[in-house]
């Protein structure tokens, strides 16, 4: 089923055999237990599949706000994010269309909402989906980094979390070099390379921790203009 719901239709038995790992006899038979299960599959042995409806997935239903949210969300990430993540957006909303009620998938393809940047943000300079990985498996990082000035030096750094800030992406970590938080443009990091040194469970306290920080920092600012 997940293979239907995600290689474009129609999916041969071939490319589906392949991706479930099985033989195309057995393919056929599974196609024809998911039919008496509910699933409806349309098409037949040499023309291809098509999944028409998933009896496994109820269908979504959003109010008309919250819907507009959702779409300028992901369009957002489509415009800022890195090619993983707007790849991940863009099925996002391939999927909603498919399980909305005809009404909400009409308003989604013809959103009021939208968004677009003609400043892109500068891309990462390393796999930002390796350090992703990095920040949920609580794993230290070390790079090299170039500062504004162009100053180089090696950080080793307990990722916390990656986020946008107005113009670019970055790491927000606890820097073992400085022994404090600091944050990192993704655009001038290079050779990262994820260690196998633990830091669990210590990402989440970190995290709010530099938060608060940051949250006392911006009411000192207001208080002392």
């Amino acid at each position: 089923m997940q293979a239907l719901r995600r290689l474009t239709p129609p999916v041969t038995a071939q490319s589906l055999a392949q991706e479930t790992g099985v033989s195309e006899r057995t393919l056929y038979r599974d196609i024809e237990t998911l039919r008496g299960l509910g699933a409806v599959i349309d098409g037949a042995a040499g023309f291809g599949y098509t999944l028409i409806e998933d009896a496994s997935l109820p269908p979504l239903t959003f109010e008309d706000n919250e819907l507009e949210a959702l779409v300028l969300g992901l369009r957002e990430v489509i415009e800022i994010g890195d090619p993983v993540l707007a790849g991940a957006a863009e099925a996002a909303l391939g999927k909603l269309r498919a399980r909305l009620p005809d009404r909400q998938a009409h308003r989604l393809r013809h959103a009021v909402l939208s968004a677009h940047r003609f400043y892109p943000p500068p891309k990462p300079t390393i796999d930002p989906h390796a350090l992703r990985q990095a920040v949920w498996e609580e794993r230290i990082v070390r790079f090299s980094y170039s500062d504004a000035r162009g100053a180089q030096t090696v950080r080793s750094v307990k990722p916390l979390t990656i986020t946008f800030f107005e113009s670019s992406h970055c790491l927000m970590s606890w820097c073992l070099l400085r022994e404090g938080f600091r944050a990192f443009r993704l655009d001038r990091m290079t050779d990262l390379h994820v260690t196998d040194d633990s830091f669990r469970p210590g990402r989440i306290p970190l995290l709010r921790a530099y938060m608060e920080m940051i949250t006392q920092s911006a009411e000192h600012r207001d208080i002392n203009p």
